[in-house]
């Protein structure tokens, strides 16, 4: 892939015009932010009793944003972190949708908040359907772009089909389009593709959401991220709430991400656990495809989805039905578990 620089582009034409003109609110500790021994916090109306929680939490989560920057190769002023990817995507809505008026445009089968979130803001949605293998289709993809379009979405890897999309696909659309290119990274971890977010340099129009919830496993924390250009991340802090992210989730979040080597190690168990059940699979009768993963899942083609799903739960096991989505008609979407949870799944399916 080439290197160009993408230089036609305006973020002031994109956001807002609410947006553009309002100042954000400023809370107490975004107005003082040093904390020294023996300081007296009698500013932002908090009980004074020490109990570890009683103060409220850093808004900018600075040392959690230092840590995940210095990791991730960039500035902490290109990073979001949010209550949850949920509200990352959210905030990208409101700041840069008008509603009535724009819209955006993503890719089933894929992840359901983002037709959640457009009808939440009012914001209209145009659908382009994946091809079979669950590949952008290019053509359609580009002709349905139009004049109001101020978001279009790839998740890759994909949810449900797990699958990456080919990045030139992608920079065709970077390169060629003049609003906020979306990439969902939730599942990046579990990929042998870079994350483009070494990339963001490049195109001023990259968004990038990522989370601790899968392979960091702390999905109870609600932790997402976003990564883009200063200048996008600015907009997106003027409309957050001040302490969207409390101090346990902080916490807890700074204490697993500086835990390099575990978080790997759990990620390589289950890449090698994913690799047992695709073998595994291909004994089961009734399973007639399974579909590549670049993900912690496999969705798999089934005889009778809705028979095989209330079947394992007879057994104790729930996996998702994915039927009712274009293109994955009695299809079965298996997280993939422990190995003692993956050898329990193999045995019931042998049983089936």
């Amino acid at each position: 892939m080439t290197k160009n620089m993408k230089k036609d582009f305006n973020i002031e034409s994109l956001v807002r015009d609410n947006v553009a003109r309002m100042k954000p609110y400023s809370s107490a500790r975004d107005e003082f932010k040093a904390v020294g021994e023996g300081m007296i916090f009698l500013d932002a109306n908090e009980n004074p009793f020490d109990n570890g929680v009683n103060r409220y939490p850093d808004p900018q989560q600075r040392t959690l944003k230092s840590v995940l920057a210095r990791q991730k190769g960039v500035q902490p002023n290109q990073l979001l972190i949010g209550n949850g990817s949920d509200e990352v995507l959210d905030l990208l809505f409101r700041a840069f949708c008008e509603p009535g008026r724009d819209n955006i445009i993503f890719q089933p089968p894929t992840y359901g908040m983002y037709k959640v979130l457009a009808e939440t803001n009012a914001v209209a949605y145009k659908e382009v359907l994946l091809d079979e293998e669950f590949q952008p289709q290019m053509a359609e993809l580009k002709n349905t772009i139009d004049d109001c379009t101020k978001m279009v979405f790839f998740c890759s890897p994909n949810n449900p089909s797990g699958n990456t999309f080919d990045a030139d696909k992608i920079e065709v659309i970077l390169q060629d389009f003049s609003g906020l290119v979306v990439i969902d990274e939730a599942y990046i971890d579990f990929s042998e593709e870079n994350s483009w977010i070494n990339r963001l340099d490049e195109f001023p129009n990259l968004v990038i959401t990522q989370t601790l919830s899968k392979a960091y496993g702390m999905a109870g924390i609600r932790i997402g991220l976003s990564y883009a250009s200063a200048e996008i991340i600015s907009i997106l802090n003027k409309i957050k709430p001040p302490y969207n992210v409390n101090q346990l989730s902080q916490q807890r979040a700074l204490e697993r991400v500086e835990n390099v080597e575990e978080v790997a190690y759990e990620v390589a168990l289950l890449k090698a656990q994913r690799e047992e059940l695709y073998e595994a699979f291909t004994e089961i009768d009734f399973i007639e495809k399974m579909h590549e993963s670049d993900a912690n899942f496999i969705l798999v083609k089934v005889d009778d989805a809705l028979k095989r799903y209330n079947q394992l739960l007879e057994q104790g096991i729930v996996a998702r039905n994915r039927s009712n989505q274009p293109r994955c008609e009695n299809t079965l979407r298996f997280t993939v578990g422990t190995k003692e949870e993956n050898k329990q799944l193999i045995k019931v399916l042998q049983k089936l």
